[in-house]
């Protein structure tokens, strides 16, 4: 058995995350698929709020996607994910903070959002959200690097999951990378060619299936347990 035990779900953003973290890092892991729309009862003994991922290494029982991978980086520290310098530090963990707060809340929104009138805004915002990305945090390195410059990062893997997933927002929105963000469009196919990213990637028709409840408003009930988890 394993040293360590992530659960999870494949088609889950976040679990692909920690999952491209391990790989990264190449950490062996026992994998355990969890069911995000029945969860067995004793998955709540290891995650209060029945989220996913939840990673177990020994006694450690550790939460959420970016905490775990920073606790990876720590545990596992070759190769490095994070920079050694602060200043550089402090500048992965703002994109990360943003990937979380910003980025990937108007990606759910314009998702689950069902009126024609509000979707045209959400694109919108989100469209900002992707132009800031491209001006402010990939406008300072060269052009198709990682978000660090040349260093892979948690920074990439905290937005890639999402971009894999924008078909998903094509399909049922009708929406598209910004024409403007070139950079981006460089970053997103640079990930894609990665070893450990090929070795995750699932088709966009599996994507599509996978978030039809949320696209066509089935899973509005139970919305804010929805977009932690998936």
């Amino acid at each position: 058995m394993s040293e360590i035990i992530l659960y999870g779900a494949r088609a889950c953003p976040f679990v692909h995350r920690t999952r491209l973290a391990l790989l990264e890092k190449r950490v062996d892991f026992e994998w355990v698929e969890i069911d995000l729309h029945t969860p067995p009862e004793w998955f709540f003994q290891l995650s209060p709020y029945g989220k996913v991922p939840v990673l177990k290494h020994g006694q450690d029982l550790v939460w959420e996607s970016t905490i775990i991978n920073e606790y990876l980086d720590e545990v596992f520290p070759e190769p490095p994910l994070l920079p050694a310098k602060p200043g550089k530090r402090a500048w992965a963990r703002f994109w990360i903070d943003f990937a979380n707060t910003q980025f990937v809340p108007w990606f759910y929104k314009l998702l689950l959002e069902q009126q024609s009138d509000k979707q045209a805004q959400r694109n919108a915002e989100l469209n900002k959200h992707l132009l800031f990305l491209e001006n402010t945090g990939l406008g300072h390195a060269n052009a198709g690097s990682y978000w660090l410059d040349e260093q892979l990062s948690l920074v990439d893997l905290a937005f890639y999951p999402f971009f894999e997933r924008l078909c998903v927002l094509e399909h049922y929105r009708h929406f598209t990378l910004p024409p403007a963000c070139s950079r981006l469009s460089i970053w997103w196919k640079r990930m894609g060619q990665r070893d450990t990213v090929r070795q995750l990637q699932n088709p966009t028709e599996y994507y599509i299936k996978a978030y039809i409840r949320y696209a066509d408003g089935s899973a509005s009930g139970s919305t804010a347990q929805d977009r932690r988890n998936i």
